[in-house]
């Protein structure tokens, strides 16, 4: 895990990403162990992905976090997927181990185990708003779970749908419903997936992945229509849980 026994290097890679979850986590993390004290986080805020190159050069680079919109777009750059990461065609987690770059996907176990404190077991039927490398971790841990799903998208394929093709009897039906796209997050916090509002009801579970505001519009919209709703944060903190483990 990098070339020195105590000066390590850690980041997150992505864009505007000056407000992130991940550096404040990681530097409390560290300040609270003093085995750390030589570790540092640092947020690589690029305007295009193969500037990742420059960054692999970085002195005792250690381990790095993907955000949007890098999360497929990294894998070109990597020596080799987990088989996760394969399966889902997205990457949050670069692990460096013999000299070699291999891509992880920890979103995984953060949805996952956010899911099961929101909603439990019983909901088997979700719509998913958005296509892009968030969504196929979600999509991965619904299916695995043998959920009914749909993929809602504003450039459907021959297996997902448009967000106009939504309608009451599909919010009734699929009542577990995420936003896996960025609309809504801060600063640009007036941002919301267009979906027909006036059908949530008491019965829908409103999942966010966003966790920056802590209360979302879309989560407004589906409070003031009686539903139950839940941000990011918890998946964050399981996800961030995770990379750490692959790191140490």
């Amino acid at each position: 895990m990098g070339n020195n026994l105590k000066h390590k290097q850690f980041g997150l890679v992505g864009k505007n990403i000056e407000y992130s979850f991940s550096k404040i986590f990681f530097e409390k993390k560290f300040s609270k162990n003093k085995n750390y004290t030589y570790f540092n986080y640092k947020n690589f805020d690029i305007k295009n992905i193969s500037e990742i190159k420059d960054i692999y050069k970085i002195k005792n680079l250690s381990g790095l976090n993907i955000t949007i919109p890098y999360k497929e777009k990294i894998i070109p750059y990597l020596d080799q997927l987990t088989p996760t990461a394969q399966k889902i065609g997205a990457v949050n987690t670069v692990i460096f181990k013999n000299g070699k770059t291999i891509g992880d996907n920890t979103d995984v176990i953060g949805f996952e185990r956010a899911l099961e404190v929101f909603v439990g077991s019983f909901i088997k039927k979700a719509l998913v708003l958005g296509s892009g490398g968030a969504s196929k971790a979600i999509e991965f841990v619904l299916r695995k779970n043998r959920m009914d799903i749909i993929i809602v998208s504003r450039n459907p394929n021959k297996n997902e749908i448009n967000y106009i093709d939504l309608n009451q009897e599909l919010i009734n039906n699929y009542p577990l419903i995420i936003n896996c796209t960025p609309l809504g997050t801060f600063p640009k916090i007036e941002g919301l997936p267009k979906i027909p509002y006036d059908y949530i009801n008491s019965k829908n579970y409103l999942f966010d992945l966003i966790y920056n505001p802590k209360e979302t519009k879309f989560m407004k919209k589906g409070i003031d229509k009686g539903a139950n709703v839940c941000n990011g944060h918890n998946m964050l903190i399981q996800q961030a849980e995770a990379s750490w483990k692959l790191w140490k």
